[in-house]
């Protein structure tokens, strides 16, 4: 009978979990908190939605980890990891292109008069005259210096993790994780020093969206890192078996090139001159 339930496949087949469900049911209590904020209530209202949702997904990728540890992530089980991995970077590529388009659709046509109120919001020049924009050749271009730097750090972990050397792979990663905050807090520290505001012009609602978004994943890809050092320390990565690391590898590039093109579409052909960027 025994033998009959054996498996003979490398396949794995889930076991039962509730976090699908309560996962659901998180995301509903926050679509309802943020409606409740959004019309005037207290930010607290999302706090209960927000915390069964990050409980859902601690609990879900601990089980994730159990079962990588216990085996059930064959090679075929981790093909269709990097699959999905794959998919879901794509997906995220088409979202930063619905920024881009955002921008380079005023950009381009800053005195379209089929659009509603372009020439009034832009006098028909890009950038705006009354903005003025931040020189690239400064923070941003430090920040640019920081995230490719990071970059290298974290393809040196990678090579590290595949060649056994633990030692490397820890030191690379620490400074993957250090550097991903030193972003965050230059980026903070831009923000805090614009000359333009999200509300009230097109150029800072396209500015903050599109750069916002990108910071917001790189505090997400640092929290990715680092769990992935934790990890590390555990002692889970493997050179055979270390797609968690791997797929936070992906994530980390792909948000170093979404960068790239923001500072050279965003910052230098958007740089409104020595003038306007003169307080910056």
């Amino acid at each position: 009978m025994a033998e009959a339930h054996a498996k003979h496949h490398d396949y794995h087949l889930v076991d039962p979990s509730p976090w699908p469900v309560i996962g659901a049911f998180g995301a509903f209590v926050l679509a309802i908190g943020a409606i409740f904020y959004m019309h005037g209530g207290t930010l607290w209202a999302i706090a209960p939605g927000l915390g069964i949702v990050l409980y859902t997904m601690f609990m879900w990728w601990r089980d994730v980890r159990t079962e990588a540890n216990t085996g059930d992530h064959t090679r075929v089980v981790q093909l269709h990891h990097r699959y999905g991995m794959m998919l879901f970077i794509a997906s995220e590529v088409m979202f930063f292109v619905a920024w881009f388009w955002a921008y380079f659709d005023v950009a381009l046509f800053p005195n379209d008069p089929a659009q509603y109120l372009r020439v009034e919001e832009t006098g028909g020049v890009w950038p705006p005259a009354s903005i003025a924009t931040f020189d690239p050749w400064h923070l941003p271009l430090l920040n640019t210096l920081i995230l490719l730097t990071s970059g290298t750090t974290v393809t040196w972990a990678h090579h590290a993790i595949i060649e056994g050397d633990r030692k490397g792979a820890k030191q690379a990663l620490w400074l993957t994780v250090a550097l991903g905050l030193l972003f965050t807090a230059c980026q903070a520290f831009e923000y805090s020093h614009a000359a333009f505001n999200y509300a009230g012009n097109i150029y800072g609602a396209t500015f903050f969206m599109a750069t916002g978004f990108h910071g917001f994943h790189v505090i997400v890809g640092t929290i990715f890192l680092a769990v992935c050092l934790i990890r590390l320390y555990k002692g889970d990565f493997t050179p055979q078996q270390h797609f968690g690391f791997e797929a936070a590898a992906w994530y980390w590039h792909f948000v170093d090139v979404v960068w790239l093109f923001l500072f050279a579409s965003i910052y230098v052909w958007g740089y409104g001159g020595p003038v306007a960027g003169a307080a910056h």
